[in-house]
């Protein structure tokens, strides 16, 4: 009988130190789009989990990661603070696929966040853009835009809860730029601003290779690789064009910008300093999808 009272407390004690969600958290949906690219490229999935390692202590939020580019269970969505999509996109984008949009729209109606990262931010422009265009703010844009693979040098932020604690850093990704924002801007912050070399301009880009004359034509101009709004609908809507290399998270910076915005969009307050983490080699090697 004491044997088995003391195996009930240390039960009870277990289930008293671990962390619970609360039914007052805002809940934020992460969906990890299915493999893509080689080892170390486009690791959605692992980038998710990484993500919601980094959240799981701040508080008032509850992560939950999705694979394979939707919910597993549509319920999911119920309670969602904000819906995020790291995946691969133009024509093939999750978020126009079936009745995907449909859902996505009547949730951000109701003032759902909705975040576009990576790849993800490309939908063709008349079969997504104009509702990309209301959620987030702006999309990549086929021949409009482009990607080349540059070290943008980030020294200056806008005074916004998204860059709270970010410091001067500079990182070589496929950052999008040349964004399709809506017209004069309206209501669309600039978070990452960046001026692009001549020979950034001048290509090649990942792809097609370009380079386009109207890319061309913008030397000396900024560009914006992450931007965000507060929509009509009281929803928050961001787009964030770094993510593809996995090894980039190690970047206290880079990782911090994205946590504050996934905290954001769920609208929960940003510290001072920003979303804290740690990241560690061993932690950028756990969940890697299995690629050749």
């Amino acid at each position: 009988m004491l044997l088995k009272l003391l195996c009930v407390l240390v039960v009870l004690s277990v289930a008293a130190s671990a962390p619970t969600a609360s039914a007052e958290d805002k809940k934020l949906v992460l969906i990890a789009g299915k493999p893509s690219h080689g080892p170390g490229d486009h690791e959605f999935r692992a980038g998710c989990l990484l993500l919601k390692k980094c959240l799981d202590k701040f508080p008032g939020l509850q992560v939950v990661v999705e694979s394979n580019g939707w919910v597993s269970d549509p319920k999911v969505f119920d309670g969602a603070a904000a819906v995020v999509l790291y995946s691969d996109g133009a024509g093939g984008n999750p978020f126009i696929q079936g009745d995907h949009a449909k859902v996505i729209g009547e949730l951000a109606k109701k003032g759902v966040g909705v975040g576009m990262m990576h790849f993800a931010v490309e939908v063709p422009k008349d079969n997504g853009g104009p509702q990309f265009l209301e959620w987030t703010g702006g999309y990549y844009e086929d021949r409009f835009s482009c990607n080349p693979m540059w070290s943008p040098d980030y020294q200056t932020f806008p005074q916004h809860p998204i860059t709270r604690g970010v410091k001067p850093f500079s990182c070589n990704d496929e950052w999008y730029m040349h964004i399709r924002f809506r017209p004069d801007m309206k209501g669309v912050t600039p978070i990452l601003i960046a001026k692009p070399s001549d020979k950034v301009r001048d290509g090649p880009y990942v792809w097609p290779k370009g380079p386009y004359p109207h890319i061309q034509a913008d030397k000396g101009k900024d560009e914006y690789m992450m931007w965000c709004v507060e929509r009509e609908d009281g929803g928050r809507g961001f787009g964030w064009t770094g993510g593809h290399y996995h090894k980039n998270w190690l970047n206290d910076n880079y990782r911090k910008t994205v946590l504050n915005a996934l905290a954001w969009v769920c609208k929960l307050e940003v510290p001072a300093q920003g979303v804290d983490s740690t990241v560690t080699e061993a932690d950028l090697k756990e969940n890697l999808d299995k690629k050749k």
